[in-house]
């Protein structure tokens, strides 16, 4: 049986070459996503074995769909497909779940080395990022000052995106009050009280690009 694979990046031709390169490799591609919540809905509806998550995406990054997949299908591996080689963003994405980080430099050599180490079980990571990232993650070291949930990430990736909080409600799937409420304890945890300000701190901790 083939390994089972969606791809969530918002450019096309990533997408496509990775198909491309997947199929080449008997690695069968189920379907594409170009934002979070569409790699939601198709997980949900497909099950496939590997996940392979762009870090920066619309509607939800790689992260915010990682917090769901227990949820929508706990079976599916998840692999993070990133620009970034910092050890930070490497440990933030194992600590929610990630089982493979690939740097989208070396994709074409380590995506389908990655799809089939986390398909064995096993956890992947680009030989570019520093076996420091390994052991820092095995010592839960924290590189982060403030501590975000899941959920409070994924409403500032879209309040960064611009998203009203009647629209971050819809997107996520919470009532209006609920957002609101992440929002407010969001701002308390930066102590950061303008928008502008929750738009720049989002930029920096990579969840959208400026």
């Amino acid at each position: 049986m083939p390994i089972r694979v969606v791809l969530a990046d918002d450019h096309l031709i990533v997408r496509q070459g990775l198909r491309l390169l997947l199929e080449k490799e008997q690695i069968e591609v189920l379907g594409e996503a170009s934002n979070g919540l569409e790699a939601i809905e198709l997980i949900r509806q497909l099950r496939p074995d590997i996940a392979v998550l762009d870090y920066e995406m619309p509607q939800l990054g790689g992260l915010g769909v990682l917090t769901e997949l227990p949820r929508i299908s706990p079976k599916t591996g998840s692999i993070i497909l990133t620009r970034h080689m910092e050890e930070a963003y490497a440990i933030e994405a194992l600590r929610a779940g990630a089982r493979g980080y690939v740097l989208k430099t070396q994709a074409g050599n380590d995506v389908v080395a990655a799809i089939r180490h986390v398909h064995r079980g096993e956890v992947y990571l680009s030989p570019r990022i520093s076996k420091v990232v390994v052991e820092a993650y095995l010592a839960s070291t924290d590189l982060q000052s403030v501590a975000l949930t899941s959920r409070e990430r994924q409403v500032l990736q879209l309040v960064g995106e611009g998203h009203s909080t009647k629209q971050i409600a819809a997107l996520l799937g919470i009532s209006a009050k609920t957002a609101d409420s992440h929002r407010t304890t969001l701002m308390d945890k930066l102590d950061i009280h303008q928008v502008a300000g929750l738009v720049r701190y989002a930029i920096r901790s990579g969840l959208i690009e400026p």
